[in-house]
């Protein structure tokens, strides 16, 4: 029954069509074979509406494939313009990333410039005499002595600024210097860029190793400068010493013998300044 239905519904509708379609036709028709104006006109009412009706459903599939093309165009607009916002995104990040990372790396360097500067109130240029260096003890001598203001605990310093060893005992003319690689070196180090302190042990060997640091949990990173510490008072602050050469804590510091003179410096109380 429903499909008998249907087919009624689709028989009618055709119809309907034809006859729409054949309305044009008798309305050309008229004009070129019988022009009766006043049935020209009155088909005009009922012809007019019925081709505007049978051309919109001529066009849809047109209209419709011209709006889906519309939108498939939109779409690949939209899809270029968010790579490039996207690769535009992606540019500023990294942008960003390296002023982060630049800017930390300021913040470090501005933390160890910000360290006391040290001026001797006396230098005394010497030369190396001889170098004792056996089963792990390092020593040298140095022509100036008593006589010339070296004393017992002075720091000595290669000409680039670093300290390489203090004077153990002086003659008049002459002064022994124990080399910051003796195993009987130990002297107060700062990890410069924190608070972190220590000793600086000689075991024989071009790099000593940190000790005792007051953070037991730092981890050092190869490259960082370390500094005397006043710890003790021993030694004036912030002398250059090395540079931590690996995570274990051992520092590279100069070779104490590479030139053929050194400076005795000599500080007095207050002679550190910021």
């Amino acid at each position: 029954m429903s499909q008998n239905k249907l087919s009624s519904r689709v028989s009618t509708l055709v119809k309907s069509a034809a006859a729409a379609a054949v309305l044009p036709v008798v309305f050309i028709y008229v004009m070129i074979a019988k022009p009766d104006y006043h049935l020209m006109n009155a088909l005009s009412h009922v012809v007019v509406p019925v081709a505007h009706v049978v051309g919109d459903v001529l066009t849809w599939p047109l209209r419709v494939v011209g709006r889906t093309a519309v939108r498939i165009r939109d779409i690949s607009t939209l899809r270029a313009e968010n790579e490039e916002l996207r690769a535009a995104l992606d540019a500023a990040m990294r942008r960003q990333t390296l002023c982060d990372v630049a800017l930390d790396e300021n913040t470090r360097l501005m933390r160890e410039l910000n360290q006391a500067a040290v001026m001797p109130t006396k230098t005394i240029v010497a030369r190396l005499t001889q170098n004792n260096s056996a089963f792990g003890h390092h020593t040298f001598l140095i022509d100036r002595g008593k006589n010339h203001g070296v004393r017992p605990g002075m720091a000595v310093a290669s000409f680039d600024g670093f300290l390489i060893g203090t004077v153990l005992d002086a003659g008049d003319a002459f002064a022994r210097v124990r080399a910051l690689t003796d195993t009987d070196s130990k002297i107060p180090v700062r990890v410069t860029g924190t608070e972190v302190y220590g000793f600086l042990s000689g075991d024989g060997s071009a790099s000593p190793r940190l000790e005792f640091l007051s953070q037991p949990e730092f981890i050092p990173t190869a490259g960082v400068q370390v500094v005397t510490g006043s710890i003790g008072g021993v030694l004036p602050a912030d002398l250059p010493v090395g540079k931590i050469a690996d995570g274990r804590g051992n520092v590279s510091v100069p070779d104490a013998t590479r030139d053929a003179s050194v400076m005795i410096l000599h500080f007095d109380a207050g002679d550190t300044y910021k």
